[in-house]
């Protein structure tokens, strides 16, 4: 696996992300050759959550004007929604005596470092 810090570059903060992180849904700007399992696995390791989907989108880059009359193309780039796990059950599991035994799961339900508090 590549290092995770290569994979996520940076969240993307707008009205539209804001509104979306009270469901648990998290956008970053990724590394435009990252799959899906990559971004699950970085993000996971990153921010100690659970990763439940990733939709991922590839941005064109855009023509603007540069000076007088020239032209030139904004990067390309690519941005991933996650989606956590904001409520995590208990597992149940039977053990080798016939007993029933619980374990909570050990990982956050929100990501702090995205740049707000809730």
């Amino acid at each position: 696996m590549r290092n995770p810090h290569d994979i996520i570059i940076r969240p993307v903060i707008t009205e539209q992300s804001m509104m979306e992180a009270a469901y648990g849904k998290y956008t970053f700007e990724v590394d435009r050759r990252a799959s899906k399992t990559e971004i699950r696995q970085a993000v996971e390791v990153l921010f100690d959550v659970k990763v439940t989907g990733v939709n991922t989108i590839n941005l064109r880059g855009k023509e603007r004007r540069v000076g007088a009359g020239r032209k030139g193309m904004t990067s390309a780039r690519k941005k991933a929604i996650i989606t956590i796990d904001t409520d995590p059950a208990a597992e149940t599991y039977q053990t080798a005596g016939g007993k029933t035994s619980t374990r909570s799961k050990k990982y956050k339900t929100s990501i702090e470092e995205f740049g707000f508090g809730q």
